[in-house]
């Protein structure tokens, strides 16, 4: 079995869900869904553009704390409140992965924990060895 490491961005709700932000297993790291908030509040509530980046802020910090970078994503998971505002997500996903180009999927969802949440993110890295 790979060796195993967890990472916590430090969320109240880590221990009492019981997950990891993001958890590196041998040259794989996954990381959890990830939404636009800060200290237990939504930033950016209503922009979906903004929302999209600062997720993807966040996840280059958990990819980072694990040895990987924004390179090494091979897979992306968008699940958005309003497929409307694709082009939103889309712009903020394409500045960063638009060389990258890892397989992604966006998917329309009832609703989000929070009402000024429009957008969940995870991830799938590749670390080369």
């Amino acid at each position: 079995m790979s060796r195993r490491t967890n990472y916590s961005s430090g969320s109240p709700w880590e221990p009492v869900v019981g997950y990891s932000r993001a958890v590196r297993a041998g040259n794989v790291v996954e990381v959890s869904g990830t939404t636009s908030v800060e200290n237990g509040k939504v930033m950016y509530a209503g922009d979906a553009y903004l929302q999209t980046k600062h997720i993807l802020s966040i996840i280059e910090t958990a990819l980072s704390a694990l040895g990987a970078k924004m390179e090494d994503v091979v897979r992306t998971r968008m699940y958005v409140t309003d497929i409307s505002k694709w082009q939103e997500y889309g712009k903020a996903h394409g500045e960063i992965f638009s060389s990258i180009r890892p397989a992604s999927t966006m998917v329309e969802i009832k609703r989000l924990i929070e009402p000024g949440m429009l957008i969940e993110m995870e991830v799938q890295a590749v670390i080369e060895m």
